[in-house]
């Protein structure tokens, strides 16, 4: 695993960043966030990115960032929701280390209130709920790992590092 990425994947909102931080310290390990680094490399919000340029164009600077981190080693990569529905962006992270699915319940990351101003959160439960049946299976096939224990950040935390233990 020594050097190996670790990459987190799942809905928005299911404590990939938070729990990455966690590993990062716990691992000594450098977090990055795809989003954020979107966000810092064109100077705007991600709502400001769909807005003005829309999903596609995102999408494609996701793929970039995806390409970019998988060539190098040792990082936690905590991606964005919508991140592995394109195989192109999501197969050479796979391919850099191991995928853990951050797989919370999505009526419960709803209802947490932490969505915010988030472009594909704003239609509403119902539709956030569809979003996630859409997006399930494209999780799973990614995914190495499943990781369910959402008690707390650290709880999350220590279940992927037991999987990395064994």
């Amino acid at each position: 695993m020594e050097g190996r990425n670790i990459i987190l994947i799942g809905m928005m909102a299911s404590g990939k960043t938070t729990v990455g931080g966690l590993l990062a310290d716990r691992l000594g390990r450098a977090l990055v966030d795809t989003d954020a680094l979107i966000e810092h490399r064109e100077g705007r919000t991600i709502p400001a990115i769909f807005a003005q340029d829309g999903e596609d164009h995102f999408r494609a600077l996701e793929q970039q960032t995806a390409e970019t981190l998988s060539h190098q080693t040792g990082l936690i990569v905590s991606c964005g929701g919508g991140l592995p529905l394109r195989p192109q962006a999501m197969a050479p992270l796979k391919e850099s280390g191991v995928v853990f699915w951050l797989r919370r319940d999505p009526g419960a990351t709803y209802d947490s209130g932490v969505l915010g101003d988030r472009p594909l959160a704003q239609d509403g439960r119902a539709a956030f709920l569809e979003r996630f049946a859409q997006r399930e299976p494209v999780y799973r096939r990614w995914a190495d790992h499943i990781i369910t224990d959402f008690s707390s950040p650290e709880a999350t935390a220590d279940a992927i590092l037991e999987v990395l233990e064994a």
